[in-house]
């Protein structure tokens, strides 16, 4: 499906330097959430699997909340699926071998996915709702999608492991 030449960026994502480093990123931006939740009132958006229980948290939160939350999901919540998505595109490349164009797909997916539910929240953190019933679908997606996408970087393990074993790889 996909070729070396057509596709460098797997390959630069797949070297070690980079996967450490997408590794940390996720991390930082992992936590920097936590930070966020106080300055927001609680819960954020992201969590929230419905478009019903959005807007009962619009509903709670101040102007200021929804201002912080907002900058929140512009910047880190668009860093964080690079960073996640960007380490198992890397590892599920460098791994799986000859599945690595099919076990790309997911990671791939997620993060689009991922994406469209930042701008469906930011779109409701400024009072335009039209779009919020796609919450319902985008995020159980998400997390869908990052399960099957987690999956597949440990099933890319074990197929690297196994060419090990067997001194092909």
């Amino acid at each position: 499906m996909f070729g070396e030449a057509k596709l460098p960026v797997l390959n630069f994502l797949s070297k070690t330097w980079v996967l450490i480093t997408l590794f940390i990123a996720m991390l930082a931006i992992g936590y920097s959430f936590s930070l966020v939740m106080p300055a927001v009132g609680g819960v954020l958006l992201d969590t929230l699997f419905t478009s019903e229980e959005v807007l009962a948290r619009l509903g709670e939160m101040s102007a200021g909340q929804k201002r912080v939350h907002l900058l929140a999901t512009i910047v880190i919540d668009t860093a964080y699926p690079l960073a996640y998505g960007g380490l198992m595109l890397g590892l599920t490349w460098r791994f799986a071998g000859l599945l690595r164009n099919w076990f790309i797909i997911a990671p791939l997916a997620v993060m689009f996915v991922d994406f469209a539910e930042n701008l469906v929240q930011a779109l409701a953190l400024v009072d335009n709702t039209a779009l919020l019933s796609l919450k319902d679908f985008l995020t159980p997606a998400k997390f869908g999608l990052f399960a099957v996408a987690v999956v597949l970087v440990l099933v890319s393990f074990l197929i690297a492991a196994l060419r090990k074993l067997r001194g092909t790889g």
